[in-house]
């Protein structure tokens, strides 16, 4: 099991299942737009400081800037930015590259 190899901790644990399922739901759904015919590549890179996690899609990208604050009034109601906000609150650091084609999702463990 990946938690046992990597030493993560139960409290760790669901936020970086969490993180992980939204970044790559994120890549097949939004970044892919669901082509079958385009891989999500998932990587993982352990350190010194933790677990880092690189998800990348084959699609056009975005600005992860541009994506509403889900917890604003005004969005509460709107589908759509939610996984992106969650990970910022699970994750140590999500670093967007490649125009939002790659996220890369630290842990400290």
């Amino acid at each position: 099991m990946v938690a046992h190899q990597y030493k993560i901790s139960n409290d760790k644990y669901p936020d970086i299942l969490i993180s992980l399922t939204e970044a790559v739901n994120n890549a097949i759904i939004h970044g892919n737009k669901e082509d079958k015919g385009k891989y999500v590549e998932i990587e993982l890179n352990e350190t010194s400081r933790g677990l880092t996690f690189v998800i990348s899609d084959e699609g056009l990208g975005f600005n992860p800037n541009l994506v509403p604050d889900p917890t604003k009034p005004e969005n509460i109601g709107s589908c759509g930015g939610r996984g992106v906000f969650l990970m910022k609150q699970l994750a140590d650091q999500v670093k967007y590259m490649d125009n939002g084609r790659k996220v890369e999702i630290h842990f400290a463990v």
